[in-house]
């Protein structure tokens, strides 16, 4: 449960950059506006939560190469 949220009823999208080798990342938007994520082969295991501004700087990041490797 994440605040008496049932991650089952959360809409979950899988990345688009998914090779369908079962390694994806999903996500999923909570009422307040933070984002979970979560690992697809283990959507019982742990979630990670992030705030709007949190989420809205780590997109950031990912677009300006932040995280690249190499």
């Amino acid at each position: 449960m994440i605040d008496g949220i049932d991650p089952a009823s959360l809409a979950w999208r899988k990345s688009s950059y998914s090779t369908g080798g079962g390694e994806c990342v999903e996500t999923a938007v909570l009422p307040d506006r933070r984002v979970a994520v979560r690992h697809s082969k283990r959507p019982g295991g742990a979630i990670l939560l992030y705030t709007p501004t949190e989420w809205d700087a780590f997109l950031k990041g990912a677009r300006d190469g932040e995280f690249d490797i190499g």
